[in-house]
């Protein structure tokens, strides 16, 4: 039970993580890789835990390890190409990591087939190894393409960490720890496989815990770790951008009141379709709407925000003035604060004189 509620956690996780990613995709155009990755992944421990095997099982024996680790295969091949996108090299190899994945997935799924007496339940081969020579292959091209995936990923995370800055950086330190799970989760595989290969009367035996020792901690708690550790380490990259969405929201919301007034004094400033699709193009958008509006309200840029205010309430005739170009990020922030500050006083003026009728 406790081990169905570590894979499950982690799978939901990482379907929730995949499906944010690509909401945003939609969105921007980019990180569709990453979205399908995180998916897999999620989908992978999802289909892996016990209860579910179970139920997979009746529909053909053994089913629920065969469809988790294709998901795992192909989550690895996108880890790859994501990693690869983040580190600039996309171009290198991508058709020898197209057709690995591609062989390694139909000698999968035939040396599974092909292989009779496999068990219900939660898919343990341990006790099959030796009488069925598929079941070998099967255990080792899986093990072969996973090792042949974290070892690319750990080559392309550490040549990036060298340009990266800042959450990319940390992000990619992250994905060198969790390949570092990754590779000792297969290395006991290996190590078991052999050991059932050379044993006369292979025993599996579950486990009740996901560290309750160190066969299980190979076999389940580093795998999951790893999981988790990848998840964290592509988010991380995102994490900056996800703060900058939601302080344009923000501003969004805070000179909507302003906007709303002075598009509906002069309906020319409104940009019919030209709002954009991402939020930081909404933003801008809504502040060339803003300041269009000041100019022909009477606000020049030396203004005070309460004096502006009142000006765009009052409509006072325009006085002599430009305002200041916006190029650069010192000079983006500035005019997002200076309109901020007049729709800040704006919402205040509107404020008070709805609280003081004989104003």
């Amino acid at each position: 039970m406790a081990i169905d509620v570590l894979f499950f956690g982690v799978g939901l996780l990482a379907v929730a993580a995949g499906l944010w990613r690509a909401s945003r995709a939609r969105r921007t155009g980019a990180g569709a890789g990453l979205a399908t990755t995180l998916i897999a992944l999620g989908l992978a421990f999802c289909l892996l835990a016990d209860s579910a095997q179970a139920i997979e099982s009746r529909i053909y024996p053994s089913l629920g390890r065969l469809l988790s680790n294709l998901a795992t295969m192909v989550a690895a091949y996108g880890i790859e190409v994501t990693v690869a996108e983040i580190g600039g090299v996309a171009h290198r190899r991508r058709r020898s990591r197209q057709a690995a994945l591609a062989v390694a997935l139909v000698v999968l799924v035939a040396s599974f087939f092909a292989t009779s007496g496999l068990p219900r339940g939660i898919g343990l081969f341990d006790e099959l190894y030796r009488s069925n020579p598929t079941l070998v292959v099967y255990i080792f091209v899986y093990t072969l393409y996973l090792g042949f995936a974290v070892v690319d990923i750990a080559i392309v995370s550490a040549g990036a960490i060298r340009a990266g800055t800042g959450a990319l950086r940390a992000g990619l330190g992250v994905m060198l720890v969790a390949c570092a799970f990754a590779l000792a989760y297969l290395a006991g595989k290996i190590v078991a496989v052999i050991g059932d290969l050379n044993s006369a009367h292979p025993v599996a035996v579950p486990c009740h815990g996901a560290f309750s020792n160190l066969k299980c901690s190979l076999d389940v708690g580093f795998p999951a770790v790893s999981v988790l550790l990848i998840v964290v380490g592509l988010t991380m990259p995102a994490l900056p951008a996800a703060g900058r969405a939601i302080r344009d929201a923000r501003t969004r919301a805070a000179l909507r009141p302003l906007r709303e007034h002075l598009t509906g004094r002069f309906p020319d400033v409104v940009r019919l379709g030209a709002a954009g699709v991402t939020g930081r193009e909404r933003l801008l958008t809504a502040m060339s709407e803003v300041n269009d509006g000041l100019i022909l309200a009477g606000v020049t840029p030396s203004m005070p925000p309460d004096a502006a205010a009142r000006t765009a309430r009052s409509g006072a005739p325009p006085e002599t003035g430009t305002l200041a170009d916006a190029d650069g990020d010192a000079a983006f922030s500035a005019e997002v604060a200076r309109l901020r500050a007049i729709a800040r006083a704006f919402r205040a003026e509107q404020s008070a004189g709805a609280a003081s009728p004989a104003r």
